[in-house]
């Protein structure tokens, strides 16, 4: 089965691949634009000006510290005929809109399992991406080939750059937002999802820590970071990355397997936001691994399949707010949320899976790199 939604892919240097992108979805990310500075209005009481302004200092931040990711996102917004300063601010929505606040359950699950405990000895990753629900309908597929080679495939917002993705020398990640009293936009932050257009571009795990922990930033965010091994010489490798503004904290796998919601589990010393709020992410992290361990139970070699992960994702425990999040018609529009996309990544394969969601009702297609 085929992915649910196009692949645009392009090739070329950054600047290049980001035109192309800009051209290919310019629609959609005049779509999106609006769609968000609405929110920013709405739910920040920012006007234009002031989300230009807060996009203004992100691309400064961008282009001196990443230029390479801030060179393809310029030429994104040089191809859609949009506004650069605008589109840094998209990319930073999560700092303008959850930086001084944080009300609601805000979802993703993610879970990665070593390729020493799946049947396919394969290291894979997963996630179910909770968001609201129109932005469904804006989201693309992107699959980017540069100068010398090097390939990411990741799902995006339209004019963003990432989202839970992989590359072509096996890493792969995927993420869940998180909240805590440091968080805010300021001079000298990099937007959450630059930073995670820099963290794919990275050729190998250590490289991709050194960005998620050396890069400025103004928003917490959880990175479950994987690489596939090299079969005869080494297995994969997994860890989880806490990252709050100003320091970190991670965790590895236990038993084989990982997983995580949107609250802080490390101890990082600062206020985490789920405190304030509660929600389902108190027990998601937890359930997703608990499944996981009965699964390894029942069986008398201890690995997961694939599909193994597909019922985690697909879970109702805790319903609407469960791994597999449906809509709580109670919940005030805005804040309302649901599983919009599941992605599933076999790292060792570089095979991108992709679920519309909530995925309980809808099937997984995939692609692999160099297919389109």
């Amino acid at each position: 089965m085929t992915l649910p939604i196009s692949v645009i892919s392009v090739s070329g240097t950054p600047a290049e691949c980001g035109a192309a992108y800009g051209v290919a979805a310019a629609p959609l990310i005049a779509a999106n634009v609006r769609l968000y500075l609405q929110r920013f209005q709405d739910q920040a009481g920012l006007d234009a000006a002031a989300v230009r302004a807060a996009g203004a200092a992100f691309r400064r931040a961008a282009t001196t510290l990443l230029p390479r990711v801030a060179a393809m996102l310029d030429g994104v917004a040089e191809g859609a005929g949009a506004n650069a300063e605008e589109l840094y601010a998209l990319n930073g929505r999560t700092e303008l809109i959850y930086g001084t606040q944080r009300d609601g359950d805000g979802g993703c699950t993610s879970v990665g399992v070593l390729d020493t405990h799946t049947t396919s000895r394969h290291t894979l990753l997963g996630q179910n991406w909770d968001w609201h629900p129109a932005q469904r309908e804006a989201m693309v597929v992107l699959q980017t080939r540069d100068e010398e080679g090097f390939e990411v495939i990741t799902l995006a917002e339209a004019g963003m750059l990432a989202k839970a993705g992989l590359n072509s020398a096996g890493l792969g990640v995927c993420l869940n937002m998180l909240g805590s009293d440091r968080d805010g936009p300021r001079d000298g932050v990099v937007p959450y999802h630059v930073l995670l257009r820099a963290v794919l571009e990275s050729d190998h795990l250590g490289a991709a820590l050194r960005v998620a922990a050396r890069t400025p930033r103004g928003a917490s965010l959880n990175l479950l970071l994987g690489q596939a091994g090299k079969p005869g010489e080494y297995g994969g490798e997994i860890i989880d990355v806490e990252v709050v503004p100003g320091d970190i904290g991670w965790l590895h796998p236990v038993d084989g397997y990982i997983s995580h919601a949107n609250h802080i589990e490390t101890a990082l010393p600062v206020r985490d936001r789920a405190r304030e709020f509660g929600g389902a992410s108190l027990f998601r992290g937890a359930r997703a691994r608990r499944l996981l361990g009965t699964m390894m139970d029942a069986r008398a070699e201890r690995r997961v399949h694939e599909n193994d992960l597909k019922a985690v994702f697909r879970d109702h425990g805790g319903y609407p707010m469960a791994i597999c999040r449906h809509v709580d018609e109670r919940d005030e529009p805005l804040e309302r949320a649901e599983t919009v996309y599941s992605v599933l990544l076999d790292l060792d394969e570089r095979r991108f899976g992709l679920a519309e969601g909530p995925p309980c009702g809808n099937k997984y297609g995939f692609t692999r790199l160099g297919q389109s």
